[in-house]
C-alpha cells in the first residue's frame, strides 16, 4: 500500500485496515514458522504497510 492510498482512506477505514493487516502479519508469521513461505518478503512488506498507516494515524491526531 502506497502513501497516496493511505492518505485517501478515512480514519475509520484506516483503523480497520491496520487491524486487518496485523491479523494477516500474525498469520503469515505463524505459517512461516511451520513451513517457509514462498515469498517471505511479504512479512516485511506487511510490517512496513502497518507502519505507514500508523504514521498517518498519528499525523492526523497531531493535526487536530
Amino acid at each position: 500500500m502506497k502513501n497516496k492510498e493511505v492518505k485517501i482512506l478515512d480514519t475509520k477505514e484506516l483503523v480497520e485496515r491496520i487491524a486487518e493487516e496485523k491479523r494477516a502479519l500474525i498469520k503469515m508469521s505463524l505459517e512461516h514458522n511451520i513451513t517457509p513461505l514462498e515469498n517471505s518478503a511479504r512479512i516485511t512488506t506487511t510490517r512496513r504497510d502497518i507502519a505507514r498507516m500508523k504514521t498517518e494515524m498519528r499525523k492526523r491526531e497531531l493535526e487536530k
